[in-house]
């Protein structure tokens, strides 16, 4: 009576997740990835199994879980963030992989090309780097006399180095003087804020990074004490008490992560999968947060948010 079930969890293919968050921090998007998982026709215990790995921001185990999911063996390795994509990439040439990444894939050297990815490589974008000089313009047209700006950022993610560059050269378009915090742990960010603090910061401009959105509460709660107009790459941030955030959809980003995966689990090469770029760049405004700032945005900014929170 048991031979049936064991035969069938023998071909259930298995899908490797790499997370370099918490299940916690990323389980709406797992949750839009399972989704899209399913429109591909694999549902999670029915069809496909699925091991997690989950490294918490410590970007320094990601090689040794890529290699262990390597190992398990899984059908697929799917990386979440881009510092998760560069260890599975190491990790193998022959699994195929699938990656989100807010950041260029093909300046930071995940693929060769967004059309023709080659190798067992392919995945989703839904930030391109432009969007950190829009940041900086959108601080500037919120808050027209902060002069000196804060630019937080995880020095352990390799992606962060042409985001910095990004941030720098529009900081000296605008004028801005920019001062560049790094933070890579819950001590490194307090130290981070008290520092903003000393220097009379008047404003503050976040990179997409998965240690900070792991900290998104936390961050949006630091803002706010230390009356901060903030900032940040997700939409998760103004819902989090934060001021604003501009970004791409990673919903919609994760959910095609899900539908490329399950098109490979079908026989699909990621070679012939071009890596998908998401669009839609949406602005959200916490219009409480900006009243307890003491704040009054410019109506021009308000007409053009696609949300704003009350």
């Amino acid at each position: 009576m048991t031979w049936p079930v064991t035969a069938r969890a023998q071909q259930m293919p298995t899908i490797g997740l790499l997370g370099a968050s918490t299940a916690q921090a990323w389980a709406g998007l797992t949750a839009v990835f399972h989704q899209g998982l399913s429109d591909a026709g694999y549902i999670e215990g029915r069809n496909v199994a699925v091991e997690y790995r989950w490294v918490g921001g410590q970007y320094e185990r990601l090689a040794q879980m890529a290699d262990e999911l390597i190992r398990h063996p899984v059908s697929i390795l799917v990386a979440f963030t881009t510092p998760a994509a560069f260890a599975a990439k190491v990790a193998t040439t022959t699994v195929p992989i699938v990656f989100t990444t807010i950041s260029d894939p093909v300046q930071t050297g995940l693929v060769t090309s967004l059309s023709r990815p080659d190798g067992n490589i392919t995945g989703i974008t839904y930030l391109s780097l432009e969007l950190g000089s829009k940041h900086l313009e959108l601080m500037r047209e919120a808050i027209p006399t902060a002069t000196s700006v804060a630019l937080l950022i995880n020095p352990t993610n390799a992606a962060t180095v042409p985001q910095r560059a990004v941030f720098q050269a529009a900081a000296r378009t605008l004028g801005i003087d920019l001062h560049v915090m790094l933070a890579s742990s819950s001590e490194e960010l307090d130290a981070a804020f008290e520092h903003m603090a000393r220097l009379r910061i008047g404003g503050l401009v976040l990179t997409g990074d998965p240690f900070l959105n792991s900290q998104i509460e936390r961050i949006a709660a630091l803002a706010l004490r230390n009356r901060l107009p903030s900032i940040y790459p997700s939409e998760r941030y103004p819902a989090a008490g934060g001021l604003m955030s501009y970004a791409g959809n990673a919903f919609e980003a994760y959910r095609q992560a899900g539908i490329y995966t399950g098109r490979i689990l079908k026989g699909e090469k990621p070679a012939n999968l071009p890596v998908q770029q998401v669009t839609k760049v949406e602005l959200i405004i916490n219009l409480k947060t900006a009243k307890a700032l003491g704040i009054s945005l410019p109506l021009a900014l308000l007409g053009r948010a696609d949300e704003i929170i009350e």
